[in-house]
């Protein structure tokens, strides 16, 4: 489903401007990179539990850098031809663009997250996180000890959760 969404995201600049095998070729590299990063990430201390940077950010940024590549005068005759096609215009724009939103983005969200962090804090204490935010943040329990515990067997022992079905 991400692969699905990522090729989405990095086709999204290109759409007007590339051919379809070439569309098909972005999305497969896109996909790819962003799983790439996705691995990295898990192996990190960053917090990105839905892979939004590695589906969005590294999706949108494929896209834009093949977009500098693939870009073609014979799909919009309105557009300039990419570094595939002799252009090295388009491609250098879309490099520079790429650092310039990219450092844009960056500073303003971290701007911003200090100034959310200053008003709410950003992480919970280690206790919180162990007791569960359910309990820390609502003090209410969704799911007892033996629901969680029957669930998280249930996860590992079925594909397709027949066994939580079941015991619920």
């Amino acid at each position: 489903c991400i692969g699905a969404v990522v090729g989405l995201v990095a086709i999204t600049p290109a759409s007007g401007f590339v051919t379809i095998p070439v569309s098909i070729f972005i999305g497969i590299i896109a996909g790819a990179t962003s799983n790439f990063f996705a691995h990295l990430r898990s192996k990190s201390r960053i917090d990105d539990t839905l892979d939004v940077f590695p589906c969005h950010g590294i999706g949108g940024m494929v896209g834009m850098i093949m977009t500098g590549i693939f870009a073609s005068k014979a799909v919009n005759s309105a557009a300039v031809d990419g570094l595939a096609y002799g252009g090295t215009h388009l491609f250098l724009i879309h490099m520079l663009a790429l650092v310039l939103v990219s450092a844009f983005a960056f500073c303003g969200s971290f701007a911003l997250l200090k100034l959310t962090d200053l008003i709410i804090p950003l992480r919970v204490s280690a206790e919180e996180e162990l007791l569960g935010l359910d309990m820390s943040q609502h003090e209410e329990q969704l799911f007892t000890a033996e629901q969680s515990a029957r669930a998280a067997h249930a996860a590992t022992t079925s594909q397709h959760g027949e066994q939580l079905l079941a015991g619920a």
